[in-house]
């Protein structure tokens, strides 16, 4: 039975998106006077990636889910394709030594940002029709059937995460791989596996990052800024000191919005990675408060959401989009006041780039396309 959109959620989306493009209004003025001798710049491409954002997203909401549920495994796959094209020398770009986009003219975007939706998709459309002949729920329905669950469900969910690892791990974008892994762990939680699953595989995967951490000196010099800070202040570490001073200098009630001093140059990265240090720096410690209690009222709606489905797919598809979102905003911020190694993530809803507000606006168009027919 179709029911209502969730209005709540919807408004939270349109307030967060707004309220993200009046903070890189200001933020991205100067830069893009600087490098462009026009203050609208990165401005006008947001705004270009946004519209194409919401139309996709409007696509996703318009789709039935059991259409959608079918569709999965090609959106994959291409994604998949699009993500080894990277590593094309023509087509694929490289910044800073890593292969993660696609050149198209003038414009690049970046696969790995819908892969966190195609990879939800298709490892919830996987899950829901591995349980959908149990009579009983999940995992005990089809244990108690005789189905080998071990081989059949949780051996072929580890080849997919070792799978998605190695493409990751040469892409070298560990930050994304993480921000998948999480999403898709949780989702197979949700599915009512054995906890010891869930367990095993975080252990693993904690594993894997320090191995990682060892195989690539960068990954050890992150680590090692972060855990010593004021060790190398102006090379490695420059980016945390200028994002902690942005966020002490803003103090209480900030220094109001436009009035941030870090953006002329004094703070790497500000646009994507360092979007919370400037939002603290001009509204204080009650607007960095009032985000993370947005995020948080996020995680409980689509949460919400997802136990308001009565279809299995609708309902692991929910908790791996909110996951992702609020996960890696989460992230974002944990790095930008010195609780997470530096992720170059970008903050959801805020950060300069295309790719991920178009991913993002495709994640609410699928949450409110839940909300009503889920």
């Amino acid at each position: 039975m179709k029911r209502a959109i969730n209005y709540y959620f919807l408004c939270l989306a349109i307030f967060l998106t707004a309220f993200g493009l009046l903070f890189l209004s200001t933020l991205s003025a100067i830069a893009s006077l600087q490098v462009f001798g026009n203050t609208n710049y990165y401005l006008f491409h947001q705004l270009i990636a946004l519209a194409i954002g919401v139309a996709c997203g409007l696509i996703f909401f318009a789709i039935p889910l059991h259409v959608l549920k079918k569709m999965t495994p090609i959106l994959f796959f291409v994604n998949i394709l699009a993500l080894v094209v990277v590593f094309l020398p023509i087509i694929g770009t490289k910044f800073w030594g890593a292969s993660r986009w696609i050149s198209i003219g003038n414009n690049t975007f970046q696969p790995s940002e819908f892969f966190k939706i195609t990879t939800i998709l298709y490892l919830s459309a996987w899950l829901s029709n591995k349980f959908s002949n149990s009579s009983r729920k999940g995992w005990a329905g089809l244990a108690k059937k005789g189905y080998d669950t071990f081989t059949k469900v949780y051996v072929p969910f580890l080849i997919f995460l070792g799978i998605i690892s190695v493409i990751f791990f040469l892409q070298k974008d560990i930050s994304t791989l993480g921000i998948i892994s999480v999403a898709l762990i949780a989702i197979y939680f949700a599915a009512e596996t054995p906890l010891w699953n869930t367990v095993l595989t975080i252990a693993a995967g904690i594993g894997g990052v320090f191995a990682l951490i060892k195989i690539e000196p960068y990954r050890a010099q992150r680590l090692l800024t972060f855990l010593h800070p004021n060790q190398d202040p102006l090379g490695m570490g420059l980016q945390l000191k200028q994002s902690l001073i942005a966020l002490g200098s803003g103090g209480f009630f900030g220094k109001g919005l436009g009035m941030s001093t870090q953006k002329f140059g004094f703070l790497p990265q500000a646009m994507s990675d360092s979007m919370f240090a400037i939002l603290g720096e001009e509204t204080g410690i009650i607007g960095c408060v009032i985000l993370i209690i947005l995020f948080l009222f996020f995680l409980w709606l689509g949460f919400k959401i997802a136990n308001a489905s009565t279809d299995r797919f609708s309902k692991l598809t929910a908790i791996g989009i909110t996951t992702w979102i609020v996960f890696q905003a989460f992230v974002n911020i944990a790095s930008t006041i010195g609780l997470f190694p530096l992720s170059g993530i970008p903050l959801p809803f805020f950060s300069y780039g295309g790719s991920h507000i178009i991913a993002e606006m495709i994640g609410v168009g699928l949450l409110l396309n839940i909300s009503k027919n889920g």
